[in-house]
């Protein structure tokens, strides 16, 4: 394996409450002169309150890897990245950096306001270390990427967010970095150009380089990163690939999983059948954590019929991560319905097909019930789990549209289209 890209070792950064951030500015240093001489003194030695937004961060990141940092808001995903884009300097630790890194944080970063757009494009390239022949080489590429011919050379100050994050995704983009760094900035564009800014992403990565993917929207982390860190209260929790780590973000900590298996004296049940073991399976018979949303996902539950005689029907309880009941499904159609099963263990699973269920976290609850007269041996709520995952290829009914979707099912229902003149 080569050198990591991104080597970060014992990484940690504390801020003080109640102190502002001092920047090394002419501006910042006359703010800071102007206040210690009207500052009345018994206010200087106002209690502060230490805070680490960062606490003991430490991983590599390959060259070519797209990876995706993920958490709740205040997780310290956004420090860590002013930190890999040397904004600001670590409290402890080390970072080392084998490469150019074009970063993309914030509406207007790196840019000078009152610089045209086409002066800050060569300003960003020569910053990255560029030639002017090297920018002059992509600069038609990027202008066109952006879309913002008409505006080149007006004073960036007067353009909107969208605008302001166009241009900035385009020259952090095409003046080729090693390492491209993007938050959650791009949710500010229209969702046309947030197409363009994953495929563009996806280009980048094909091409060996490396990319550091922050966002809220699982949707695009699996679509476009092979591995996910996970961050929790300043410290990575979980770190591998996308499969484990963004079900684990999804699950919010109740720790489900796609597979579960109890020992005999815990098994779930009545004195009639108990519960062994549950799981989400693919067509190979492989355990699934992550579910392709064009292949069937089976629900499989094995359970031990107790006593003879009883009729029993197994049945799956499907939700999704906001709690919402997709649907309940029971085993209506085999040979055992209505009728009395002799004691033994036996293996029950249901298909879910392809291109039925939208992207998410798909969560089950299994039991297992008698009709007449009425009785529920047992219903295990929330017991496993898996993500559903929309890829790029263009071939489910996404089709190449490459933002979030709205809806719990997504068939790829046969459609007839004719002309009519």
């Amino acid at each position: 394996m080569s050198d990591p890209i991104i080597s970060v070792r014992g990484l940690g950064k504390k801020y003080h409450l109640g102190i502002a951030s001092r920047h090394d500015t002419l501006r910042d240093r006359l703010a800071d002169t102007a206040a210690r001489l009207f500052r009345r003194k018994e206010t200087s030695s106002a209690a502060t309150t230490e805070f680490w937004a960062l606490t003991d961060v430490s991983f590599d990141i390959q060259p070519g890897e797209v990876v995706g940092i993920i958490g709740r808001n205040g997780a310290g995903k956004s420090t860590l990245l002013k930190l890999l884009s040397q904004i600001t300097e670590p409290t402890t630790g080390e970072i080392r950096l084998r490469g150019r890194v074009a970063s993309l944080l914030e509406v207007g970063t790196g840019f000078h306001p009152e610089l045209t757009g086409r002066e800050n494009v060569f300003l960003n390239g020569a910053i990255l270390g560029m030639t002017q022949a090297e920018i002059r080489k992509k600069f038609d590429e990027i202008v066109d990427f952006a879309g913002i011919e008409k505006f080149l050379d007006t004073p960036v100050k007067r353009y909107s967010s969208g605008m302001y994050v166009r241009l900035a995704f385009a020259v952090a983009a095409h003046l080729e970095p090693e390492i491209l760094i993007v938050d959650e900035v791009l949710a500010v564009g229209d969702s046309a150009f947030q197409r363009k800014c994953l495929g563009k992403m996806q280009d980048v990565s094909a091409r060996g380089r490396t990319v550091l993917f922050v966002s809220h929207n699982m949707a695009a982390v699996t679509r476009l990163c092979q591995r996910a860190i996970l961050m929790q209260d300043g410290k990575v929790v979980m770190e591998g690939p996308h499969q484990k780590v963004v079900p684990a973000y999804l699950h919010g900590g109740f720790s489900t999983m796609s597979e579960k298996a109890w020992p005999p004296g815990k098994r779930p049940g009545s004195s009639s059948a108990h519960l062994l073991s549950t799981r989400l399976r693919r067509l190979d018979g492989s355990t699934c954590e992550t579910a392709d949303i064009r292949e069937p996902v089976g629900i499989e539950t094995r359970y031990e019929v107790l006593t003879n005689g009883q009729i029993m029907i197994p049945n799956y309880h499907v939700f999704n991560e906001d709690g919402t009941c997709l649907f309940v499904i029971s085993d209506i159609r085999s040979p055992w319905y209505r009728q009395p099963r002799p004691a033994g263990v036996y293996e029950s699973v249901a298909w879910i097909p392809g291109n039925y269920l939208a992207e998410g976290t798909l969560i089950v609850g299994v039991a297992l019930t008698t009709p007449q007269p009425e009785q529920v041996h047992y219903y295990e709520r929330d017991v496993i789990a898996c993500q559903v995952v929309d890829r790029m290829e263009g071939d489910s009914a996404r089709g190449d549209y490459g933002l979030q979707l709205p809806g719990v099912i997504r068939p790829l229902l046969e459609w007839q289209t004719q002309t009519l003149n």
